[in-house]
């Protein structure tokens, strides 16, 4: 998952399963981040920032996505309220760490909190210059102002940041993930070759790690690095979902990304069997839930990809619409 140094005052037997859910946390594994947190948790129950890791589990900057419930709840475990939370954090250094949450937690509108917290960050990183978890953090934090768009100031600005700490740190994820992300578009794109030829090997086990790397090699038309990538992407996506016993999905961004890569390099009958086991997968979903899913919209999606880049409107694609006269408005829309 990469390496990073976090000092903290948790118990050495707890350091483990902290840094794993930090690392995880940099490659937006979301969920198995905060499982390894509570793991944590469970080994030093007075350990402050595995509560405070636990609660960045439920924002997503970049997706625009933040669950403040879950996240209250993950901080109330360590300390009912975020005066006590203060008092019993061991360090400034902790506090600091634990205020910046309760900020983007608070009450108020998201776009007014996530800019309080993003103020909070900043200082946390002018005041704490070494730290690479500050500055990778705040970094992110500058990425989530604007709210799920893309402000080119403010991108360039957390990607200068990011530079920074890869410079530093060479082998830290967040730094090398927060790169791409700064200089994701084709003007920029080239600022981030470097990151995204890094980050894959750095966190050879985290899917999104190997998705993310695409966002630079399509922009840059490298449609082998964007099928391969992909490929391992969808495996190790697959594999996780199989740990919990799940099937494994053909619909879904990675799969979108990669059927979009077999169409640039030609290979439509590849893009085709991606596709239909996606319109398989719906229909799967449709017959055992009774409602589409969000694979309905991933298939038509993909489904308008192809015919738009075909032209086959007599092949297997085009007579295989999703089967419900009830789908939403965008996906009949996609039909016709």
């Amino acid at each position: 998952m990469g390496s990073l140094t976090f000092p903290n005052s948790g118990s050495p037997k707890a350091q483990h399963d902290f840094v794993r859910g930090v690392l995880l946390l940099h490659s937006f594994e979301y969920a198995d981040a905060a499982t390894a947190f509570r793991k944590a948790q469970e080994i030093d129950p007075d350990f402050a920032m595995a509560y405070w890791g636990e609660a960045m589990t439920y924002t997503h900057p970049v997706w625009n996505e933040k669950d403040p419930t879950a996240a209250m709840e993950a901080l109330a475990r360590y300390a009912p309220t975020p005066e006590e939370r203060a008092a019993k954090a061991p360090t400034d250094r902790e506090r600091a760490y634990l205020t910046a949450a309760d900020v983007l937690y608070g009450h108020g509108m998201k776009a007014t909190l996530d800019t309080l917290f993003s103020f909070e960050m900043g200082r946390l990183a002018a005041r704490y210059p070494e730290d690479l978890e500050a500055q990778t953090f705040y970094a992110l934090s500058l990425l989530g102002l604007s709210q799920g768009d893309r402000n080119v100031p403010t991108y360039i600005e957390a990607g200068a940041i990011a530079l920074a700490a890869v410079r530093k740190n060479p082998e830290h994820p967040g730094a090398a993930h927060y790169v791409i992300h700064s200089f994701d578009d084709p003007t920029h794109a080239i600022l981030a070759m470097p990151a995204a030829r890094a980050y894959g090997p750095i966190a050879p086990d985290a899917a999104h790690a190997q998705h993310m790397t695409t966002h630079i090699f399509l922009a840059r038309g490298l449609w082998d690095d964007v099928v391969e990538t992909n490929i391992r992407a969808v495996a190790l996506s697959d594999h996780s979902l199989e740990a919990r016993g799940l099937p494994p999905r053909s619909c879904g961004h990675y799969n979108e990304w990669l059927m979009y890569g077999y169409q640039q390099q030609g290979r439509y009958e590849d893009a085709e069997t991606l596709l239909m086991g996606c319109h398989a997968q719906v229909q799967d979903e449709l017959r055992s839930a009774g409602r589409l899913t969000s694979s309905a919209g991933s298939y038509a999606h993909m489904r308008s990809l192809h015919l738009a880049d075909t032209r086959d409107w007599t092949g297997v694609p085009a007579i295989s619409p999703i089967g419900v006269a009830s789908a939403p408005m965008f996906v009949q829309l996609v039909e016709a």
